[in-house]
């Protein structure tokens, strides 16, 4: 019951924050999910992304903290999509990422998973 009951609170934070969203707000975050569905993203790449698709800064913050996006699995989604077109070692990569916008944790996270 307490499972039900968090999951039904969740739902109506979430929907509620979505109601409160200004029309650019809720377009730059479909855009950013569309993003996110095909490629990695930091989350400064993803604002400067949709920055560069015209939206205004803070709809584009707005969307990349409210896409869901864990910075963590995306840093090793972004570190396999390097090491499936080029080689890297492993400090190349941690730097790659980072000049992708990752954190220096998230792109230390992302190179370990990805680097077996």
């Amino acid at each position: 019951m307490k499972k039900i009951l968090l999951g039904f609170c969740v739902a109506v934070f979430i929907c509620a924050s979505a109601l409160g969203a200004t029309t650019g707000e809720r377009n730059a975050l479909g855009s950013a999910k569309e993003y996110l569905s095909v490629s990695a993203f930091s989350y400064s790449g993803l604002i400067q992304q949709l920055e560069f698709d015209d939206y205004s800064h803070s709809e584009a913050e707005y969307a990349a903290k409210n896409c869901g996006a864990d910075w963590n699995e995306q840093a090793a989604r972004q570190a396999t999509e390097y090491l499936n077109v080029s080689s890297f070692s492993r400090k190349g990569l941690i730097e790659q990422l980072r000049f992708d916008g990752f954190t220096r944790e998230q792109a230390e996270y992302g190179v370990n998973k990805a680097y077996k």
